[in-house]
């Protein structure tokens, strides 16, 4: 089985709090944990004390093969870890939108409102 970086929400109802943890991959949010390596607190004011993450290990980690989600990718990132497997996910993204365009198929909501696929919000008269 392979291992994955991923948060468990902690904390109470519009005060979340989140643990960034290694887990095995097909464990639930909110089950057992193979090494706590950090918290996230986003409603902390203070920069430093927002995100505190055990460098060390979440590179053991990565080196290991653990698979980070995307949210915990963009935190290693932020922290000045290289995390080749979001850098892929960038390309695949990359390059499925450049397919998309090139068959002329929209992508993104704006694309897709543009072509008139998805209504926007109008006023009901009635």
């Amino acid at each position: 089985m392979s291992v994955k970086l991923r948060m468990t929400r902690m904390g109470r109802r519009h005060r979340p709090f989140f643990r960034i943890n290694a887990v095995e991959s097909q464990t639930p949010r909110d089950g057992r944990i193979l090494e706590k390596l950090g918290h996230y607190d986003p409603i902390e004011k203070d920069a430093a004390k927002q995100l505190v993450l055990d460098l060390d290990r979440v590179k053991f980690w990565l080196e290991k093969g653990a698979i980070p989600s995307e949210t915990i990718a963009q935190m290693i990132i932020k922290q000045g870890v290289p995390c080749p497997w979001y850098e892929q996910l960038q390309a695949r993204r990359k390059k499925s939108a450049a397919v998309a365009r090139k068959a002329g198929k929209p992508l993104m909501k704006a694309e897709k409102i543009a072509a008139g696929h998805i209504k926007t919000d109008e006023k009901k008269e009635g």
